[in-house]
């Protein structure tokens, strides 16, 4: 879990919708419950802030932090992922959203990078050179912001026969790793650790968890995966914990974090 990803985390549940900016210090104080040293914190503010995801606000000697807009664009994505979209993808329609593209071999940079975003995105290569995610997918924006408009061709489609859909799911994205990573996350939070100090550092490392989890699937449909799909578990176990320590957590932070409005 890196220091990021955990900012990210704190900011979604304490920072977006508010119109204030926390100061550093507290910042520093809610990570340290877990073990994430100041040095990190400020490195961690520092290039969020170089990056334009967040901005500085001083009032007297002290500093803070708030959202910029893309960042609120960032966290609302997230957001929209764990309590919206879900972890299952019941409502497929039967198609694929496929994204074909050829790039030479002196272009590799650009291929690894236009990869790394479908992958990001859901997709994954059913073989070379050709890439697929169920249901529809807008891919518009990613391709032109790499540049590659021009190389990519994207279109949808439904598969059909000798081609069958959970062939196709196999082929494509690798289940068995997925399922692995959702069965990890139920061993991990069945029993929160106790070696935390309290449930906002439980909250705080419960949320980031479960959005890097959600972050990494592609979002299959259901009826091309097992009937005890692991995540359907594993998102119960989130949305109950997430929801106890919603009340806990709460009294904690509000001890913890100073604000300013902005």
């Amino acid at each position: 879990m890196t220091p990021q990803s955990l900012m990210l985390n704190f900011l979604g549940l304490y920072v977006l919708g508010r119109d204030i900016a926390v100061y550093s210090g507290s910042v520093i104080d809610v990570f340290g419950r877990v073990d994430v040293s100041e040095e990190a914190v400020r490195s961690t503010l520092s290039r969020m802030t170089s990056r334009g995801l967040l901005e500085k606000h001083r009032n007297g000697r002290k500093v803070y932090f708030g959202l910029t807009p893309r960042a609120k664009d960032v966290l609302q994505d997230g957001e929209r992922r764990i309590w919206q979209r879900g972890a299952v993808n019941r409502d497929w329609d039967g198609t694929w959203t496929l994204v074909g593209f050829s790039l030479p071999e002196g272009r590799r940079g650009e291929r690894h990078d236009l990869r790394s975003q479908l992958e990001w995105a859901g997709f994954g290569p059913v073989q070379n050179g050709l890439w697929i995610a169920p249901g529809a997918r807008d891919v518009a924006e990613m391709v032109a912001d790499l540049g590659l408009t021009e190389n990519v061709t994207v279109f949808t489609a439904q598969h059909a026969k000798p081609t069958e859909a959970a062939d196709l799911a196999t082929r494509a994205f690798d289940t068995g790793a997925i399922a692995a990573r959702y069965q990890d996350f139920l061993a991990r939070w069945r029993d929160p650790s106790d070696s935390l100090p309290d449930d906002l550092a439980r909250q705080l490392l419960l949320h980031a968890d479960w959005l890097d989890l959600v972050r990494q699937d592609p979002h299959l449909p259901a009826e091309l995966l097992a009937d005890d799909w692991p995540a359907i578990e594993a998102e119960q176990l989130f949305q109950g914990l997430a929801t106890r320590y919603a009340e806990t957590a709460a009294p904690l932070a509000a001890a913890a974090i100073e604000a300013i409005e902005v």
